[in-house]
């Protein structure tokens, strides 16, 4: 099926000289989007119901659910009652894999920590990145810039986050809007993996980089995170532990590096 359009026009009321006066305005759609593993329910997010299929990807992939693309064979939208159901078949080693994981399917919001049962499987170890990437940080405004451009959805209702593909040359490859931003970095995470040739480069983040983004990157390999927000002080860690290069970009204080500084070049 085709998924609804991510925005819709509703009425808002603006104060002006008459007092209220009724307007059209563009707002965001978010739904419920079930993933449900060869028949099992697994998780409900509330998403923009957009880039369905890369979102269905960079889940099961950020999530440790699959290791690799080819071993999530098909996926299809299916309309429920309250929202979207996507119906992905994956393969059967990966299907055992996550029943052991005792998951909750209440309570999930697209993080590697919400859902989890106890403290003990919080899965405070990141994989560990190679280090094969370098980032120029003169190339960070116009990067960003780059995104800013590239975001219609944001443009147009001013509520959804973004996270975008910076290649070594020099171009914003991909970029995926959502209402969450785990989810937009899921569905980069799925479009990215289904091209081979966009394994350098490094990860814009409209939003902070929290632990959740830090640790769905180290999943997916990413080695350098740029984030417009501050990190917390846990992504910090993460970032440190994982061997990750994490940045915040501000167009008026400049760059403030956190970790792993060997991969960035001044310049």
């Amino acid at each position: 099926m085709t998924p609804a359009p991510p925005s819709c026009s509703l009425p808002v009321w603006r104060a002006g000289e008459d007092g209220w006066q009724a307007q059209p305005d563009t707002v965001a759609e978010e739904c419920p989007v079930a993933l449900v593993y060869n028949g099992i329910s697994h998780a409900v997010m509330m998403a923009t119901p957009a880039d369905l299929p890369d979102f269905a990807l960079g889940f099961s992939l950020s999530e440790g659910i699959i290791q690799r693309p080819d071993q999530l064979y098909d996926v299809d939208i299916v309309a429920a009652a309250a929202g979207l159901e996507l119906r992905l078949d994956i393969a059967s080693a990966c299907q055992q894999a996550l029943q052991q994981r005792r998951r909750q399917l209440a309570g999930r919001t697209g993080c590697g920590v919400c859902g989890v049962e106890a403290l003990a499987q919080l899965p405070l170890q990141p994989p560990a990145v190679t280090h094969t990437q370098t980032l120029q940080v003169a190339a960070l405004a116009k990067a960003f810039t780059a995104l800013q451009q590239q975001q219609p959805l944001f443009a147009s209702t001013g509520a959804s986050h973004a996270a975008g593909w910076w290649t070594a040359d020099g171009q914003l490859a991909l970029v995926r809007e959502d209402v969450g931003r785990h989810n937009a970095l899921d569905k980069l995470i799925g479009a990215r993996s289904r091209r081979t040739e966009l394994t350098a480069g490094c990860l814009l983040l409209s939003s902070r980089a929290s632990y959740e983004m830090l640790y769905k990157a180290a999943q997916a390999g990413i080695e350098i995170v740029v984030s417009l927000s501050a990190p917390t002080a846990l992504a910090v860690r993460l970032a440190e532990q994982a061997g990750q290069t994490l940045l915040r970009w501000h167009p008026r204080h400049g760059v403030a590096l956190y970790s792993h500084p060997q991969r960035v070049k001044q310049g």
